[in-house]
């Protein structure tokens, strides 16, 4: 592979001594996520936030104009963050421990008539791996004029942010970063594996990735001598880059958006940080097929992905079809968009809406390719994988929550995982065990006024999935009196007793709702 230090249009990573020196800087001008809020003030952060940048630059240019204590900063925000042209004697004054010459050596920026302009963007990242950090990407549609180059490399967006969030971190020897971009999620990896592997297709997005490492360096536990050592950068095509190896964890946020094929496809008319190739979610639908084998025994593997749902069919029948028989896998819908609302979201993402008669052409091509196999609806979400340490799989669960739940989810997602293996485990002496209702979970009583008894109970979560459950009678009382004293059997045995229902079909109905409670995480095993 070309040296990533080497490659045009991507950071220069080979100088680690002027990274250093940079980052330096970035740390003394307090140039972080909560930096920048705090000279910003509220209004212009959450206009940022919704990618409007026009309160922020405002106020950047009037602290830069006042002169106090906030214009360094404010002129690496405008310059970095938000894309302006600044004042070379600015930006020298901004920065003590490198000089102009040092930004371009390290192709940050480039002079132009006007003065200096970025040509990457470089924004503060706040994660729980590292704490403050720095993330070099290309620069996004609203920061340069024109529609996005196709090996563009995307920054932190709202899918590798979700990604990050709900991945389980468990502590791993390997883990693998497929897809990496701009190594977003090998800086989470790095907080709880021992190595980590990240592969992209593209080789500017590993060059972006070897720069957003070294500049990091401290605070994600890496030897800027030694890189190798904790991480291995590699060029290839999806599972094609690591053909032979296994990975105790693989973290994907693949190229998964569905284009339309066109004869003559090929780099130059594919954005390779989102189409896979592959025509309609056949790209997902191979990740789930192959994921699997290249797992140790008990490893697991998270991505995000979009499937087609075609008139009068089923989303959770086309996605299990993919995955091998022997895999666990537990897939989550998020949202469901139209044909139309799907098109739309992806030109604009690209800003292909730019070129209006360009535009109107691939919208048209979008339509006609999801009518070519009768898709009235695409669906977004998230799946987990696990290749059985036993070769049997003991989970397999497709379910629709398009409400909202609690971020970070990974350590909800990950009890949730071990509440299935646990029953599992428990499948026929689970009547011996004892529960205990979870500390999140709140009972709601509906009845009209007057009345003897509620006409309405539902079980809530106040955390993870936030899930609700309509409650009977039984059901209710078994969750009351679940504290885990008695045991599954004594509690449906003296219901059964009360309620008059000593038979086998209330029991075994009983202790079927009770297992949904523990699988959805209204009910634990007593600690």
């Amino acid at each position: 592979m070309t040296h990533l230090e080497d490659i045009p249009d991507a950071p220069n990573s080979g100088n680690t001594e002027l990274i250093a020196a940079l980052a330096r800087d970035l740390h003394r001008l307090n140039y972080t996520a909560d930096g920048v809020a705090s000279i910003l003030g509220d209004e212009a952060s959450q206009a940022l936030d919704r990618e409007q940048p026009i309160p922020s630059r405002l106020r950047c240019r009037e602290l830069v104009q006042e002169g106090g204590d906030d214009a360094a900063l404010a002129v690496v925000v405008l310059a970095w963050l938000l894309g302006d042209t600044v004042l070379e004697e600015q930006l020298t004054a901004s920065l003590q421990s490198v000089t102009v010459d040092d930004l371009l050596e390290l192709r940050l920026v480039e002079r132009c008539d006007a003065g200096l302009r970025t040509v990457v963007d470089l924004r503060p990242h706040s994660s729980d791996a590292g704490g403050d950090l720095w993330v070099t990407s290309d620069l996004g549609h609203r920061q340069r004029a024109g529609v996005l180059r196709r090996d563009h490399v995307l920054g932190i967006g709202q899918a590798s942010l979700t990604l990050a969030q709900i991945t389980m971190r468990a502590p791993v020897q390997s883990a693998l970063d497929l897809g990496t971009g701009c190594g977003i999620q090998t800086f989470h990896l790095l907080s709880h594996a021992r190595h980590v592997t990240a592969t992209d297709i593209s080789v500017r997005a590993l060059a972006f990735t070897r720069f957003n490492l070294l500049l990091n360096a401290p605070a994600l536990n890496i030897d800027p001598g030694n890189l190798e050592d904790r991480v291995q950068l590699v060029q290839g095509n999806l599972l094609e880059a690591v053909a032979g190896h296994a990975f105790d964890l693989v973290v994907s946020n693949p190229p998964f958006v569905i284009t339309p094929r066109t004869t003559g496809d090929g780099p130059d008319t594919q954005y390779t940080y989102r189409d896979g190739g592959l025509p309609g979610d056949q790209i997902v639908a191979s990740l789930l097929a192959d994921l699997p084998a290249i797992l140790t025994p008990g490893g697991t593997a998270q991505l995000l992905g979009n499937w087609e749902i075609a008139a009068g069919t089923s989303w959770e029948d086309r996605v299990a079809s993919w995955v091998p028989d022997h895999a666990d896998a537990w897939v989550i819908q998020r949202e469901v968009v139209s044909p139309s609302h799907y098109a739309e979201t992806w030109l604009r993402d690209s800003a292909e809406n730019r070129d209006p008669e360009a535009y109107e052409a691939a919208f048209a091509a979008y339509l006609k390719d999801f009518g070519s196999r009768d898709v009235s609806a695409i669906g977004f979400g998230m799946v987990w994988l696990r290749n059985p340490a036993n070769g049997q799989r003991s989970l397999f669960r497709c379910e629709e929550i398009t409400h909202a739940i609690e971020q970070p989810l990974g350590a909800h997602l990950r009890s949730a995982v071990e509440r299935s293996d646990w029953l599992a485990a428990h499948s026929t002496d689970l009547t011996h065990q004892h529960l205990q209702a979870a500390d999140d979970v709140t009972e709601e009583r509906h009845q009209q006024p007057g009345a003897e008894h509620p006409g309405v109970i539902l079980l809530r979560q106040g955390a993870g999935l936030r899930r609700t459950n309509l409650m009977s009678t039984e059901l209710t009382g078994f969750v009351s009196a679940s504290d885990g004293e008695l045991t599954v059997g004594q509690i449906i045995g003296a219901l059964a007793a009360l309620l008059d229902q000593d038979d086998d079909g209330f029991r075994s109905g009983l202790l079927d709702e009770v297992r949904n409670l523990v699988r959805d995480g209204f009910l634990n095993p007593a600690s």
